[in-house]
């Protein structure tokens, strides 16, 4: 599991980096305004597809079943599974893509009703849809192949296939924008060709492993209705997180303009933690906890969920604190250039420091969800699911009312409470605030259910590993603390200085933290104890 965990963090980590590439070109060439906000929009509809096939309800529904007919089966079995499962995935998605072209304008007014009353952003927002929405058919069916790939242990190309996404929309933003008359319609040309290309990506591996045959329409067949039945509830348990995102799409459409670019913004910096190590975990631990499932093996299933346990605290705790004391200086270094102004790296700033203090929460979840879908349970998730989504969807009325209440003159507060939000700068930290808290009830819920299954049991060593775990972070915190003391100018300076002081901070925080862990009797061999 290791070496796995290995192999696709560290492609993961190439895609995250260009991600932040492709992110810092478009705050350079486009800002925050109702161009991007469309964007963001339209993107968001196909990429929460993306979350919930990739990392969500079809690999956790695939995996296991795909795992089980490997251990039990021939491999004529497998590849006529394989087969079987694309061509009724890729049918029902076809009538999906199809449906969704044709009603863009609907989707557009569903998701954002706060652009209906702009004309421009609104009929700009439909033509973004259309663009980005077959994305949808071409991600869902590069989900399957690298799912595919992953129970064969093939775990780099998959990681790696989002890197073509990033490239595309770094090409869109820096050479096809300039060419065009509406210079946002490149980043949909982008994302189009990025799903044709990541599934021709994938293809030549399927063919390595003798597992690629011509799809073939199955919806009878025995494995393919299991997984979809498996699939039907995890398309809400697995991906609450994406959901109540999207739910937040249309809440935050209602907001000031360019609300929807500073948390877009915003939750980029959670990416790098949550894919190279919770989505990572998440993935590789899924076939694992199948196999040791499959092979009534209680003992190893409950090892594998501890060492997933133990190395997402590894990563997220640091992640957290350096999230929520570097916001500033990564947004002001990262994002402060071009059209993007100080005012959008503030707006920016304060939804991290929201959305970082549930970084342990994301990462958990995508941990202990793979224990269920594991054991084929996808009840249990969806009650869990539907409880964080509804608390969420209260928790953004209350924080938005509250911070409105805080934040708007006393002539806005005597007018209309949606004329009144759709003025006050700065209400999208609602919404991440509330993303935060609903997280942290889904992970509450899943732990409790998980101990009354009774098919986890705590491996020794937990309060040594809690111990080192605060000493590190602590170490870290006071470095930190510390740069930011000596350098409390973040934006009166060059670009290069703030670069070279950002690298200070983050190197001198990473050796800290990692040196402390050292000092407290970590050694890399724990990591190989699962």
């Amino acid at each position: 599991m290791f070496r796995g965990l290995l192999s696709f963090s560290s492609m993961t980590m190439v895609s995250r980096v260009l991600g932040l590439l492709r992110d810092i070109s478009m705050s350079h060439v486009f800002g925050a305004n109702a161009a991007t906000d469309a964007f963001v929009i339209a993107f968001r509809i196909p990429n929460f597809m993306r979350r919930l096939f990739a990392e969500g309800s079809f690999s956790t529904a695939f995996v296991p079943v795909f795992t089980e007919v490997k251990q039990t089966g021939t491999h004529e079995d497998l590849k006529q599974l394989l087969a079987r499962v694309s061509g009724t995935l890729g049918g029902v998605l076809l009538v999906v893509t199809a449906l969704g072209l044709i009603f863009a304008p609907q989707v557009a007014g569903t998701f954002a009703p706060g652009a209906l009353d702009q004309p421009h952003k609104f009929d700009l927002t439909t033509d973004l849809v259309r663009l980005t929405f077959p994305f949808i058919l071409f991600v869902s069916l590069t989900a399957l192949a690298g799912g595919a790939l992953n129970s064969f242990h093939r775990f780099a190309l998959p990681a790696l296939a989002p890197v073509i996404l990033n490239i595309c929309m770094v090409i869109g933003a820096l050479w096809l924008a300039p060419r065009l008359h509406t210079p946002i319609m490149a980043m949909g040309w982008a994302v189009l060709v990025a799903g044709v290309l990541q599934l021709l990506f994938l293809l030549p591996a399927l063919r390595k492993l003798n597992l690629l045959d011509m799809p073939r329409w199955g919806w009878s067949h025995p494995q393919v209705r299991k997984i979809m039945r498996l699939m039907v509830p995890t398309l809400f348990g697995s991906s609450v997180a994406q959901l109540n995102l999207l739910l937040d799409t249309v809440v935050i459409s209602l907001l000031v303009t360019g609300s929807q670019t500073w948390l877009w913004q915003s939750t980029r910096f959670l990416e790098l933690p949550l894919g190279v190590f919770g989505v990572a975990l998440g993935t590789v631990i899924l076939p694992a906890l199948s196999r040791h499932h499959v092979g009534t093996d209680r003992a190893g299933f409950s090892k594998a969920l501890d060492w997933g346990l133990r190395l997402t605290l590894l990563i997220a705790a640091p992640a957290m604190f350096a999230l929520l004391l570097l916001a500033g200086p990564l947004v002001d270094t990262l994002f402060q250039n071009g059209h993007y102004t100080a005012f959008d790296a503030h707006m920016s700033t304060l939804s991290i420091i929201a959305l970082s203090c549930g970084l342990p929460a994301f990462a958990l979840v995508k941990v202990v969800l793979p224990a269920f879908y594991s054991r084929q349970d996808t009840r249990t998730p969806v009650r869990a699911g539907v409880a964080a989504l509804v608390a969420n969807m209260v928790f953004n009325g209350i924080f938005i009312v509250l911070l409105f209440e805080l934040w708007a003159s006393p002539a806005l507060k005597q007018g209309s409470l949606l004329d009144g939000i759709a003025q006050v700068p700065g209400l999208h930290v609602g919404l991440a605030i509330a993303s935060t808290l609903s997280s942290y009830l889904n992970f509450v819920l899943l732990w409790r259910w998980l101990k009354r299954a009774g098919v986890y049991q705590r491996e020794p060593g937990w309060t040594r590993h809690w111990l080192r775990l605060a000493l590190a972070c602590a170490v870290m915190v006071a470095v930190l603390l510390f740069g930011r003391w000596l350098w409390p100018d973040w934006v009166g300076v060059s670009v290069f200085t703030r670069v070279w002081h950002l690298s200070a901070l983050v190197a001198a925080g990473a050796l800290a933290y990692v040196g402390a862990l050292y000092a407290g009797g970590f050694r890399l061999r724990d990591l190989r104890a699962g």
